[in-house]
């Protein structure tokens, strides 16, 4: 997976966490080869990160809540998300739903907004992966509407998941990948890339980076409007071959930023799951639910 450049590494542009402090946790890796930092607790300081946050910045958390994950995950994930998420930023949660009516009315602060977006389209579906599959597609032209026009950075989460703890600006960049938590130790040549060379998605042995994880992605307007069109894109022309990537449109993410690599990683301790047991390194800031794919969307 390469080695960190130099600890005098230049801060991106885009960098909202402060002064940061790669070496601080030597038993991970803190930074990629191409010089993007990957941001554990620890290798920041979160008062700086606070008080350096653009003021006025309005940052879109979009989550996708269809059939049962509506009734079931919503509430909790929005309520958690007010108390962890961002905290004293300017906010607007997006919920892409076919059922706007059940959308639960969770008390907002100041300066945080729910807008409720009917999606039709992912009512027709009810295998997990379909739901999946059209969110590049629907973000894509969300970010082309309203949500761009009120929104500078987007982080887009599954809603079958809570937040635990802080989540502020440190997460935000030009474009931000989520380290996948169950192959993050993982070598490169083990990693579960999509490896049909028919596939849109394919990588060679030789090729990417990390593994990262479709969950929670972000970055600017104008990055993910790059990244959801060329997901979309590779979608569409696997379906039209009639082929399906391993991991659905978390393959093709992975293909994207493989071409267009990301300015700042996230460690798997901002995506992680009680599955996997407690590891040293682990400081838990947004868990998973127990996953039901045996049951139908709907």
């Amino acid at each position: 997976m390469g080695l960190c450049p130099l600890a005098r590494m230049p801060l991106l542009r885009d960098n909202f966490t402060g002064p940061l402090h790669p070496w601080a946790r030597p038993e991970v890796l803190t930074c990629t080869c191409w010089g993007a930092p990957i941001i554990w607790d620890g290798t920041f300081d979160p008062d700086v990160a606070q008080q350096g946050a653009v003021q006025n910045l309005t940052i879109g958390l979009t989550v996708f809540a269809v059939g049962r994950y509506l009734q079931k995950y919503l509430a909790h994930f929005l309520e958690t998300a007010e108390q962890h998420f961002m905290v004293g930023q300017r906010v607007v949660y997006y919920v892409f739903t076919e059922g706007p009516a059940a959308v639960p009315r969770v008390r907002l602060g100041p300066d945080r907004r729910l807008r409720e977006e009917r999606e039709e389209r992912v009512a027709r579906w009810r295998r997990w992966q379909n739901v999946s599959m059209v969110r590049m597609r629907t973000l894509h032209a969300a970010l082309g509407g309203r949500l761009g026009r009120e929104a500078r950075f987007l982080r887009s989460v599954d809603v079958d998941q809570h937040f635990s703890g802080t989540f502020g600006s440190e997460a935000l960049a030009e474009s931000v990948a989520q380290l996948l938590l169950w192959h993050y130790r993982w070598r490169r040549r083990l990693l579960p890339f999509e490896r049909d060379a028919r596939s849109a998605a394919a990588l060679d042995p030789s090729e990417g980076d990390f593994c990262y994880q479709a969950a929670v992605f972000g970055g600017s307007v104008a990055a993910l409007r790059q990244l959801t069109v060329y997901c979309a894109r590779g979608l569409r022309r696997d379906r039209a071959r009639g082929l399906e990537a391993r991991w659905h449109d978390e393959s093709h993410l992975n293909k994207s930023f493989w071409l267009q690599k990301p300015a700042k990683l996230l460690s798997p301790e901002f995506c992680w799951s009680s599955d996997v047991g407690r590891r040293a390194e682990i400081r838990r800031q947004l868990l998973w639910a127990p996953k039901e794919y045996a049951l139908p969307r709907g």
